[in-house]
């Protein structure tokens, strides 16, 4: 098992700045690849970013490119999520995730996929304001 808590949300003005956080627990030698997801009310969740467990292989959903920076500390056994220049559509619940046992990384279309992810972070919420 692998228990995830997120943190790091809030509210701000559009053009800030906010750094989610996402410890992991138990089990994480399970967890080579990492994840955020963001979910609105309503609609279905969607992927934001993800992470390799060396760092260097990064994915991001387009529309958060050059705003957005995942990144990790594996002595930590942490993942962050730092998002820039934030626009009112970044509004969402976000939720790291971790897949059940030694995902490894792979093409674009399998890292997003949320049913590839077994462990869920409570979530964090972030509200952008025009």
């Amino acid at each position: 098992q692998v228990q995830l808590v997120d943190s790091g949300g809030g509210w701000v003005q559009a053009g800030g700045s906010l750094r989610l956080s996402c410890a992991a627990s138990g089990r994480t030698f399970n967890t080579p690849t990492m994840a955020w997801f963001r979910q609105v009310s309503g609609k279905e969740r969607e992927f934001v970013a993800a992470i390799a467990w060396n760092g260097a292989n990064t994915y991001y959903r387009n529309s958060v490119k050059g705003r957005f920076t995942i990144s990790r500390d594996n002595a930590k056994n942490t993942v962050y999520l730092q998002m820039n220049s934030l626009i009112p559509e970044d509004t969402a619940v976000y939720y790291c995730a971790a897949p059940r046992s030694g995902m490894t990384w792979g093409t674009f279309a399998f890292v997003a996929a949320p049913g590839n992810y077994d462990y869920w972070g409570q979530g964090t919420q972030v509200a952008v304001s025009s």
